[in-house]
Parts: structure tokens; C-alpha cells; sequence
């Protein structure tokens, strides 16, 4: 995908697109209106808290759209043996892939191995299952040598992606972060741009930065920006 195609075709952006509500208040109806959503402007996936993915799951039946859920969420200091416990919990209700939070402060006290090994608990029980796992380093919080340890740590415990922010802790994506973690991971891990991006200009910014995915709330307007009539 080129730069010159993302900029033209409002579908390849939506391809791309984790289409996503992690409101805690997020009902039951605005769960089925964001799965009829994704179907119809063909988004990548789905992203709702753990409680929904079963819902999702079965509203998507029958469609390519695949459905993502979040873990540790948003601020990545439960335990081990939690996170783990969740990731199989999700794998059972039908998630296809899963976007856990580092333990940040365990990052920014240096310890490396607590870090990695977390990613690797959930890495271990995702893979088997052929799910994808997506690891939030929450770029806001980190300096640049704290986010280049993060994507190495990410890497070398399996994770499929590397990603930028939850959301709601401080800012989100930049195109400097998103071009920091793809020099990073290189062709080892992809990188998914969450967090602020509003706009069909933020969305093809990402992309062209290096993202592979994008999780955003305002898939549709995007999409529209860019030439979606439907």
C-alpha cells in the first residue's frame, strides 16, 4: 500500500481501521450499532472491553470483520497472573486479537524482565489460539529511550504489533512515535497508531508514518473525509 493509495482510496484506510468504543458507559445498542458500522464501511475490526466481545462476536457472524478487545486496561498494572487469567478468558469468548497495556512503571524502574515476561504470559496464551496480540506501550508516558526499549521488549516477547496509546492516559498518536517504533520493530512487528486520531489527514499521517492500524473512534467521519459516500 503506497502513499499515493492511501491518500486516494477511502477503503484502504478503512481496512485498516480497529473501529473502536471503550467507553466504560457503552450499552448494549451502541455495541451493535459500531458492529453494523464496521460491516458496512468494511473496517478491519472491532474494538470493545471484554464484557462485549461476546456480543461482537455474535452480531459479526458471517461478516470478514474481526473482533479486538482490551486488556489490563488502560493502565496496565494488574497482576501477571491476571492478565493471563484475562487472556484466556477473551480467547474464550471469541476475540480475535487482543490489545494489552504494559506495566509502566515496571518500565520506567528498569525492570526489562518483569516487562517482558508480562507480554510473553499473554503471548503464550494468545498464539495457540492464532490471536493476535497488539502490546500499548502509552507513548505520553515514556521518553524516546523508554519507548525503544518498550517495542524491543514488545518484539522479543512475540508481540504482533506495538501501539501507542489507550487513550486515557495523556496524549495520543504522533507521526514522530509512529516512524520511532517502526525503526524499532522494523519487519519483526507491525505498529498501531491509537489516540487522537480524528481526521482523515491524521489517519492517512499515520499510515504513511509507518502505521499498519488504526484505532479510532471516528472511523466514519474519517472514512467520509476521505470519500466514502455511503
Amino acid at each position: 500500500m503506497s502513499s499515493a493509495d492511501i491518500a486516494m482510496d477511502w477503503k484502504l484506510v478503512a481496512q485498516a481501521i480497529d473501529h473502536t468504543v471503550l467507553k466504560p458507559e457503552a450499552t448494549r445498542s451502541a455495541i451493535e450499532k459500531l458492529c453494523r458500522e464496521a460491516a458496512e464501511y468494511g473496517f478491519w475490526s472491532v474494538c470493545v472491553q471484554p464484557c462485549h466481545v461476546a456480543q461482537a462476536r455474535t452480531l459479526l457472524r458471517g461478516t470478514r470483520v474481526k473482533v479486538a478487545s482490551v486488556m489490563g486496561f488502560p493502565h496496565g498494572a494488574n497482576l501477571t497472573s491476571a492478565k493471563r487469567s484475562e487472556a484466556e478468558g477473551l480467547v474464550a469468548a471469541g476475540a480475535d486479537e487482543l490489545d494489552m497495556v504494559i506495566n509502566v512503571g515496571a518500565l520506567k524502574s528498569g525492570d526489562a524482565d518483569y516487562v517482558q515476561r508480562d507480554i510473553a504470559a499473554v503471548t503464550g496464551v494468545a498464539h495457540p489460539h492464532g490471536l493476535l496480540v497488539k502490546v500499548i506501550i502509552e507513548t505520553a508516558l515514556l521518553t524516546a529511550e523508554e519507548k525503544t526499549l518498550a517495542c524491543q521488549l514488545a518484539v522479543a516477547a512475540g508481540a504482533d504489533f506495538v501501539k501507542t496509546s489507550t487513550g486515557f492516559n495523556g496524549g495520543g498518536a504522533t507521526v514522530e512515535d509512529v516512524r520511532l517504533m517502526r525503526s524499532v520493530v522494523g519487519d519483526r512487528a507491525r505498529v498501531k497508531a491509537s489516540g487522537g486520531i480524528r481526521s482523515g489527514a491524521d489517519a492517512v499521517a499515520m499510515l504513511q508514518a509507518g502505521a499498519s492500524r488504526l484505532g479510532t473512534s471516528a472511523s466514519i467521519e474519517i472514512v467520509r473525509q476521505l470519500g466514502a459516500k455511503i
